[in-house]
């Protein structure tokens, strides 16, 4: 069984795909799809693919990227969601949620404000419906962390992690594990595969992010998650392991960190 933690399968990349791509992942025992949302307009979007495909599952959040256009209104629409998602047995996390400061604009005044605001309050959902996050934290590690400590969620991933090791151990005490990916795959990426071959094997999960991060063999093109199981096999041989092993080991924490999904499995 492998699980991909973060696909966007809703994405206009794969318009008129997305079911097929879910049913041929299934079919590479790619067991569970989890699609995030990104924005308030495509809470039931997720919401239907999770509910038309077998081995899908979603998530609900406003992503950093989506913020500038996002008003507060937004906020209570994702808290109503969330409430009424809580009867969806396919709803496992908030998510994408977090914070972005590697877009120029978004790191400066006032959207990095409004993105660390919107942040902290999806937190607060998290928090109030025990549930954990899909983290977001491109060049944002440290300020994301504080705020964890600061509004205690249930724990959850941090999605496409490359943070130092002291990083990596700081969101591992609070209870997350680390998202490991496409990124992976490429022998420049000296410390991301460093990491992803020493860090304790229950800490780690592993994801596409499709249709981004594609894998080296893929890029410059569109990523999958029928890309998942290659993408393990690249993680088995930095560790010395079997492809049986990862997808056994990264499919246990998935399910240990994403309670609601465990339930599923």
């Amino acid at each position: 069984m492998w699980i991909d933690t973060h696909c966007h399968l809703d994405a206009a990349e794969f318009a008129g795909e997305e079911d097929a791509i879910a049913r041929r992942a299934e079919q590479l025992a790619v067991s569970w799809i989890v699609i995030p949302a990104v924005e308030r307009g495509n809470f039931r979007t997720v919401a239907e693919l999770a509910r038309r495909n077998a081995n899908c599952c979603h998530a609900l959040g406003i992503h950093p990227i989506f913020v500038p256009q996002a008003e507060e209104d937004d906020l209570h629409a994702l808290r109503e969601a969330v409430s009424a998602a809580m009867n969806d047995a396919k709803f496992v996390a908030i998510g994408e949620i977090g914070l972005d400061f590697f877009v120029p604009q978004l790191n400066s005044s006032p959207l990095r404000e409004k993105q660390e605001y919107f942040y902290s309050e999806q937190l607060k959902i998290a928090r109030d419906f025990d549930l954990p996050v899909l983290l977001h934290v491109r060049r944002s590690q440290d300020i994301i962390l504080k705020y964890l400590r600061r509004i205690v969620v249930r724990g959850g991933i941090a999605h496409a992690f490359n943070g130092s090791h002291q990083q990596a151990q700081a969101f591992i005490d609070l209870g997350f594990k680390l998202g490991f990916g496409g990124a992976m795959t490429f022998t420049r990426a000296l410390q991301i595969r460093r990491l992803a071959a020493e860090l304790p094997q229950d800490v780690l999960v592993l994801e596409t992010d499709a249709p981004d991060i594609s894998p080296a063999w893929v890029h410059p093109k569109r990523n999958s998650p029928e890309e998942l199981p290659r993408i393990g096999r690249v993680l088995a041989e930095l560790r010395g392991v079997s492809d049986e092993e990862i997808a056994a080991m990264t499919a246990r924490n998935a399910r240990s960190v994403l309670p609601r999904l465990a339930g599923l499995s």
